[in-house]
């Protein structure tokens, strides 16, 4: 069974979107494509469903995808055993991030792992949400992931990554658009765009934790998985949103990003792991330190549980 097909499955299997899958391991959507037909014409069995609008496992993809998980692992430290010798620190990390967030950090983290630990194969997995992250490594799914506090599980470690500044994502066209800070209290009577409140969000969370502070609450009039669709509906003028700094990277035309009005307030990023955890597991955790190093505090209102 030929590894690069293995691979792909696994990674389209995790991200369930061909183009983000293509775009981890640096190869077009096609050949991505042509390489997962490939392999589920070695298994015999369609594995992944695709429709114009979604990408998801099939019963026998859900069954093969935990053992192409563990043979991708097993094939990556065969090949690093075999070039570093019995030296070199040898072992796979699981990062966890989540959206788009944490997105724009992952190569030049990647790049830093590959010179400071090259005998570590660093895998990056696709999570719907930070909170979720700490949970995954407490079950081991997970070595390390991209969270945020407060941290609420036992027996875990933390470092802070970055404060991430609370930002109101408007339309461009928005009666509001001219002023350079939006008091909370004046969306009172806007449609929201928000993530799901079913599934854990933290921004979602503290979106309506600071609207009941300004006296309402969101009327949502739609949901969305991700930053990405979030940003282009209110784009789009569907609604406005709460959310982070982190994201401005995310081009999105028709899109405002302003700050709320009166005293700063941050979310407080953090990478977690295990206290148990492996000697590669630190040293991936040496490496973030060093593409960035904790930041200081910032002068304003920190929502980290403290």
């Amino acid at each position: 069974m030929d590894l690069r097909g293995l691979t792909a499955f696994v990674t389209v299997a995790e991200e369930l979107h061909f183009t983000r899958a293509a775009e981890r391991l640096g190869i077009g959507q096609p050949q991505m494509s042509q390489l997962v037909r490939r392999f589920e014409r070695d298994c015999g069995a369609t594995l992944i469903e695709r429709t114009t609008r979604s990408v998801h496992l099939t019963p026998e993809g859900k069954a093969v995808l935990p053992h192409a998980q563990r043979a991708v692992q097993e094939m990556r430290l065969v090949q690093r055993s075999a070039i570093l010798g019995g030296g070199s620190l040898v072992g796979e990390v699981r990062l966890g991030y989540a959206g788009a967030s944490s997105r724009p950090w992952l190569p030049s983290i990647t790049r830093a792992v590959r010179r400071a630990a090259p005998g570590v194969s660093l895998q990056f997995r696709s999570m719907v949400y930070a909170a979720s992250g700490p949970g995954l490594v407490v079950s081991g799914d997970l070595e390390l992931a991209f969270s945020r506090r407060p941290l609420r599980h036992p027996g875990l470690e933390e470092q802070l990554f970055e404060y991430e500044q609370v930002m109101v994502g408007l339309p461009s066209d928005h009666p509001l658009a001219e002023e350079p800070e939006i008091d909370l209290a004046q969306l009172r009577d806007e449609p929201w765009v928000m993530f799901p409140g079913t599934r854990g969000s933290t921004v979602r969370d503290m979106g309506f934790e600071l609207a009941r502070d300004a006296g309402f609450t969101p009327r949502v009039v739609q949901e969305a998985p991700d930053s990405y669709t979030i940003l282009g509906l209110v784009a789009a003028g569907v609604g406005v949103t709460l959310t982070l700094s982190s994201v401005a990277h995310v081009s999105t035309p028709g899109l405002l990003l302003k700050p709320l009005k009166g005293t700063p307030i941050y979310m407080a990023a953090t990478v977690v792991w295990s206290a148990q955890a492996s000697r590669a597991t630190r040293a991936v955790v040496d490496v973030i330190t060093e593409v960035q190093p904790p930041p200081p505090r910032p002068s304003g209102i920190v929502l980290d549980g403290s």
